[in-house]
């Protein structure tokens, strides 16, 4: 049995927190009640909550601020929006302004415990992702902290294709910041004054993404009271950005294609067509081509999908921006956990480099947060780090000249320790794209995911090659004897 969750309801009437409450318990959940919003934010700021029920109506702090209020401070918690007979419209409001569904009273039973569902896993699978706001001094742009080489391509694509209305696939491993590149696109698009409305299609089960992607009618299905609008409809004019679209199920995959196809779509349980003005962005942790292959994704669907590829490295093929990512990573956790860490050791930032973060900026995230609560002198050193990252060997910890690196000064900055410790990496993983590719510099510079002229640079700065032929020995020849 899942592990109970903290749900907070706000709502002026006492009868109607009273039935949500007793509905939630019975699910085995955690309540928090609330008459007004301003009492709302109190219990947000004092309790780690899993999701929030608002009425739109109430005194002091109404639904609408308390919605704008929580998505800006509480970006992992799901909003769920309550709205009266007649005031669809502004629940639709609410949901483009990020709230994650919104229910019509009077509601059915089901109806509250579907949507809640959904909800708490949606807050779950926020929680996975990446979330390191950009400030005005961030190495990086757009929002997305970075200056590597593979981030330098990527807020290149960013800045060709943004401002066109084509379809773009992120692919990358979970925990690399692909919501992120698809709100930057949004951002910088002519569309960033309408909405962007994010579905976790991993976080609806296959019955429902239908009416999910699509709305529905009154009398669809048991339980559909009044009709609704799907997210296709909510998007209209604006973004929609569908992640983790490998979980789409087959039969949809058709629906979801025609969409795409024709721009218009039904309703379930309708006969009308509806055309609306989408510019879609999708997002998957899994080889597609692989799931084409084996027969779990359309290839037709695929070829519609990515049409602007955008790959998100992941953390080990980029540890020169990991020093970047700590700091605005102890910056936003100083504010919200109220602890004066801003430091870290040359050598514990050593052991951070070298750690291969299978689990990305997630991991580095969710290890910072704990290092930075159980941290009492203010400084990060090595020994306040897990053992996970002490166990680095000492061949990834301590580069040197026989592994193609190179050795350490006793007195090395934190800066000498960053750059020789990339500088390792980007040779050894150069090095061996060249050697599987027969030392073709164009084979390689696709293997690596980075533009022929991007490696051909990094080559010369590496002293890997003596000029620009397109064919180099990524091993030394072999001496006669």
């Amino acid at each position: 049995m899942p592990a109970p969750k903290k749900i907070l309801v706000a709502d002026d009437e006492t009868n109607l927190r009273r039935v949500l409450g007793a509905i939630l318990k019975r699910e085995g959940h955690q309540v928090l009640s609330a008459e007004n919003g301003a009492e709302a934010l109190e219990l947000l700021a004092r309790n780690d909550v899993d999701a929030v029920i608002t009425d739109l109506r109430m005194p002091k702090v109404d639904g609408m601020e308390l919605l704008e209020r929580t998505v800006a401070d509480y970006p992992d918690v799901p909003v769920i929006v309550l709205t009266a007979h007649g005031s669809v419209d502004n629940a639709v409001t609410a949901v483009k302004l990020g709230a994650f569904d919104y229910l019509e009273k009077p509601f059915e039973q089901e109806q509250i415990k579907q949507v809640v569902s959904k909800a708490l896993r949606a807050g779950e699978l926020r929680r996975d992702q990446v979330r390191v706001p950009g400030t005005p001094e961030s190495k990086g742009r757009y929002g997305l902290v970075g200056s590597s080489a593979p981030m330098q391509e990527i807020f290149n694509v960013i800045e060709k294709v943004a401002d066109t209305p084509s379809t773009v696939l992120i692919t990358g491993e979970s925990g690399t910041g692909k919501e992120l590149v698809a709100k930057a696109l949004h951002e910088q698009s002519p569309r960033k004054d309408e909405a962007l409305i994010k579905v976790n299609c991993a976080a609806i089960p296959d019955t429902l993404i239908e009416s999910e992607l699509f709305g529905y009618e009154k009398g669809a299905f048991t339980g559909a009271v009044t009709s609704k609008p799907g997210r296709f409809e909510l998007a209209d004019d604006g973004t929609l950005f569908l992640d983790e679209i490998g979980e789409i199920p087959l039969e949809m995959q058709v629906k979801l294609l025609r969409a795409l196809q024709e721009n218009e779509f039904e309703r379930v349980g309708g006969i009308k067509t509806l055309k609306v003005n989408v510019r879609l962005i999708t997002a998957t942790n899994r080889d597609l081509a692989e799931e084409i292959e084996k027969g779990a994704f359309r290839e037709d669907l695929f070829y519609r999908l990515n049409v602007v590829p955008i790959h998100v490295p992941p953390l080990r093929d980029r540890r020169e921006d990991i020093p970047d990512l700590v700091a605005h990573i102890l910056a936003k956790f100083r504010k919200r956990l109220g602890k004066d860490v801003n430091e870290v050791t040359p050598a514990a930032m050593q052991l951070l480099v070298s750690y291969d973060w299978p689990g990305n900026i997630r991991e580095l995230e969710n290890l910072l947060e704990r290092t930075i609560v159980f941290c009492e002198d203010g400084r990060i050193d090595k020994d306040n780090l897990p053992e996970a990252l002490q166990d680095v060997p000492a061949a990834s910890s301590a580069p040197s000249a026989a592994s193609g690196g190179i050795t350490l000064p006793p007195d090395a900055s934190l800066k000498d320790v960053v750059r020789a410790e990339t500088e390792r990496v980007e040779r050894q993983l150069i090095l061996a794209a060249l050697d599987e590719t027969g030392g073709n510099v164009t084979h390689a510079a696709r293997k690596l995911q980075i533009s022929r002229k991007s490696l051909q640079n990094k080559m010369k700065e590496l002293n890997l090659r003596d000029s620009d032929d397109a064919q180099v020995a990524a091993t030394p020849p072999k001496k006669d004897g």
